[in-house]
Parts: structure tokens; C-alpha cells; sequence
């Protein structure tokens, strides 16, 4: 195994938990289009995205 960036179990668990929960928060608000919506998108899909590249491109280290 190179001794890169990998994601142990756990770590991978939460990434799964924040892309859920961020992504649905992201989702609500963009349907509802309350008053100040765009700003509340941006903080729900930025960390949404992000829990997705990192799911997607860094290796999950199993023991």
C-alpha cells in the first residue's frame, strides 16, 4: 500500500454521514427559495461536494 492519503473506515462513515445530511439541507432549501436561500445553498453544497470528491478520489484503507 503507498503511504499517500487514504481514508480509514471510520473517516469514510462521516464523510457518507456529512454528504447525506449536507446534501438533503442543500436540496430544501434550494426547493423552498426562502429569503436569503443562494447564501444557505453555497454552505450546504460546498461541504456536500467536497464529502463527495474525497468519497470519490481518495482510497479507503481496510485493516
Amino acid at each position: 500500500m503507498s503511504s499517500g492519503l487514504v481514508l480509514t473506515p471510520l473517516a469514510g462513515v462521516l464523510l457518507l454521514l456529512v454528504m447525506i445530511f449536507s446534501g438533503r439541507a442543500f436540496r430544501e432549501n434550494w426547493k423552498a427559495q426562502a429569503e436569503g436561500w443562494v447564501l444557505r445553498a453555497w454552505l450546504y453544497g460546498v461541504p456536500a461536494a467536497l464529502a463527495f470528491l474525497a468519497l470519490a478520489f481518495i482510497p479507503l484503507h481496510f485493516r
